[in-house]
């Protein structure tokens, strides 16, 4: 979900340890280790933004060594990885500079893209400063985004992905709930404006899903692996509003992305 164009992300490199052998019927297999490449597409919750440890390489993008696709690819040594997810990227911004890493030899494919078609970082910046009545009417113009322009986009960039990588498995990942209602937050929004930005969040990850799913992708909804850990709860997984690094304001955090998005992507991705 994009805050602004400018770059974000980061990530730090978590290996899977070794597995322990305590006899032939207690052997555990080593993760799978896919016959193709991977390649990692998206936005900045792909990328790692508000992960920190971001990679020299592609520093616009914010790649952090500790966003989920590095991650899983560190556990499951893929035959190859292609980090392409970029701060601020809109399906649009897939479509036309990430693709290319794409091909038939691609055996994993994931996304996360359509916060900021949407109009998140707008929609989040006016519920913050411009009160109540103003952020539900933010949500909503978002939310007629969502079920209107945003469909035709994700079918061009599903039907692209498709094309590029035939043989791909393709895991199309959700975005977090961004606030735990009746948490601990003292400042800030309302419980109600809370709830209209998570309840806009599930919208979004419904129409992302439908979309997802007429492709013959994967969805891997992530809400329930932040549960309880979304801002304002006693240990969240997402940064708050950080007016020194706005750009990582509503991201997750290394946590948030090795607790929160990896176990997902693993589950579903076996």
């Amino acid at each position: 979900m994009r805050q602004t164009r400018i770059a974000a992300g980061g990530c730090s490199l978590l290996l899977a340890a070794a597995c322990a052998f305590a006899g032939p019927a207690t052997a555990q297999a080593p993760p799978r280790t896919p016959a193709g490449g991977y390649v990692a597409l998206g936005d900045s919750y792909s990328s790692g933004v508000g992960a920190g440890d971001y990679l020299a390489s592609g520093k616009e993008c914010k790649r952090s060594s500790r966003a989920f696709p590095v991650l899983w690819a560190e556990a499951h040594a893929p035959a190859t990885f292609s980090f392409a997810a970029c701060n601020g990227a809109g399906t649009e911004d897939v479509l036309t500079e990430q693709l290319g890493h794409l091909s038939p030899r691609t055996s994993l494919v994931t996304l996360t893209v359509g916060g900021s078609d949407s109009g998140f970082a707008g929609t989040l910046a006016m519920c913050a400063i411009g009160g109540a009545d103003r952020c539900h009417t933010a949500v909503s113009r978002a939310l007629d985004t969502m079920d209107g322009s945003l469909t035709d986009r994700l079918d061009r960039l599903y039907t692209a992905i498709r094309d590029r990588a035939p043989a791909a498995r393709v895991v199309v990942l959700g975005y977090p709930h961004l606030y735990h209602l009746r948490g601990g937050c003292a400042l800030g929004l309302q419980d109600g404006e809370r709830a209209t930005l998570n309840d806009a969040v599930d919208h979004l990850n419904g129409v992302i899903a439908g979309r997802a799913a007429a492709h013959g992708f994967t969805f891997a909804d992530v809400t329930g692996a932040f549960a309880g850990h979304e801002i304002c709860s006693s240990r969240p997984w997402l940064r708050s509003v950080d007016i020194l690094a706005i750009t990582e304001s509503y991201h997750p955090t290394a946590p948030g992305q090795s607790l929160g998005y990896l176990p997902v992507l693993t589950r579903v991705s076996g």
